[in-house]
């Protein structure tokens, strides 16, 4: 049953690897130019294609201790591509009345990476290091102390679905009522604990990923922010319905069947009060590993009997892991806002062991101008979410 409830989503701020003003992102976004760098930084001598950002980010050095890190640089420049938009929601909401939910799963990792490396395996850490700068809640202190906002303030961290359920916990949040508006997104920074970590579960790909392929060998890694102003208006790009699920099926792996995932659309599916034909454009989670991408292709087919055109944005990001929710929900609000889909990059030979999916191939703008997105976040656990947006009239 539907539970209609206005909730707004404004214009992101967003910084990722194809940039950090919505112009050049879209521009690459519905082009399909991927943002990948080869690097061997996190892992000596074998170089991997990653989604690095390589703009200027702040300057921390004055900031507090316990704030500098590259997760909250990445956070502070998304928050300066909302343009003013938070100047005007701090003049005319209290802010006791705003809060702030941000999803992360490296927070400050990577400082106390270096840290360590800098004294050695036995020896005291430098007097600089802040034990505070690696705490999952440091990205959501950072935005409120930065800002003096003293309403509703934490973070989310499981794993590739944290910041979609970021944006899910911002919507109850005003819909219960406890604030006025809430700051949402998420943040993750690239770092050796990460791409070390996918290494050892030989889940990441020595090529630019080829999602839904039948040569896909795994994913690619990367790294964002982004942020949206999320009130409870009507109008504009509306977060309408939420869906969240845990299949619990393996630490790591998804249930193959895609029933958890499948869950998660449908409630979303249902908040919204819309039918899976009304769906114009699906973000797919599309991760590029052997089991991911035929448990979701098995989940969309099960649910939807005429799937919507799709794409997997992380071919051109790489997968950025907490920030993924926020980001690619913030890729279908310029996809509504445009009227663009954004592109399916991979070698173009669609694996035929799996369920046909109508992926976005092209560049051409589709027939009707898109009103309802859904974008998908599946994560280690099976802790799925899903997320549907739509441009009000």
């Amino acid at each position: 049953m539907s539970a209609a409830f206005d909730c707004r989503l404004s214009r992101p701020g967003i910084v990722c690897s194809l940039g950090d003003d919505l112009e050049t992102i879209g521009r690459a976004l519905f082009t399909g130019e991927r943002g990948l760098t080869i690097s061997d930084a996190f892992t000596p001598g074998r170089p991997l294609p990653l989604g690095q950002v390589e703009g200027q980010l702040p300057d921390d050095s004055q900031w507090p201790q316990d704030h500098r890190s590259r997760n909250n640089r990445l956070l502070a420049l998304a928050l300066a591509r909302l343009d003013g938009q938070v100047e005007r929601l701090l003049a005319t909401v209290a802010r006791d009345r705003i809060g702030v939910v941000i999803g992360t799963s490296t927070s400050g990792i990577g400082e106390t990476e270096r840290a360590i490396a800098a004294s050695g395996r036995d020896a005291p850490l430098p007097e600089d290091f802040a034990y505070a700068r690696q705490e999952l809640g440091a990205p959501a202190r950072f935005l409120a102390e930065r800002l003096g906002i003293t309403g509703p303030c934490y973070a989310l961290s499981t794993a590739c679905s944290s910041s979609a359920r970021a944006l899910a916990s911002a919507r109850r949040l005003l819909k219960s009522g406890q604030c006025d508006a809430v700051i949402a997104g998420g943040a993750d920074s690239l770092c050796r604990l990460t791409v070390n970590g996918f290494l050892s579960l030989e889940a990441v790909s020595a090529e630019p990923c080829l999602p839904f392929s039948r040569h896909r060998d795994g994913i690619n890694l990367g790294e964002a922010a982004a942020l949206f102003v999320v009130t409870p208006e009507a109008g504009g790009i509306q977060l309408a319905g939420v869906g969240e699920s845990v299949d619990a099926h393996h630490i790591s792996a998804p249930r193959p069947d895609g029933s958890g995932a499948a869950e998660a659309m449908r409630q979303a599916l249902a908040m919204a009060g819309r039918d899976p034909a009304e769906i114009d454009y699906l973000n797919l989670h599309g991760t590029g590993t052997r089991l991911n991408d035929s448990m979701e292709a098995a989940a969309v087919t099960t649910l939807f009997p005429a799937p919507p055109a799709c794409s997997s944005t992380k071919a051109l990001t790489g997968h950025t892991l907490g920030a993924a929710g926020a980001l690619e929900a913030a890729f279908c609000w310029l996809a509504l806002e445009r009227g663009q889909l954004p592109r399916h990059v991979f070698d173009g030979e669609y694996d035929p062991e799996l369920p046909a999916l109508p992926l976005v191939t092209t560049n051409s703008a589709p027939a009707q101008r898109p009103r309802h997105a859904l974008s998908n976040s599946f994560a280690f656990g099976g802790n799925n979410a899903s997320l549907l947006l739509t441009r009000a009239d």
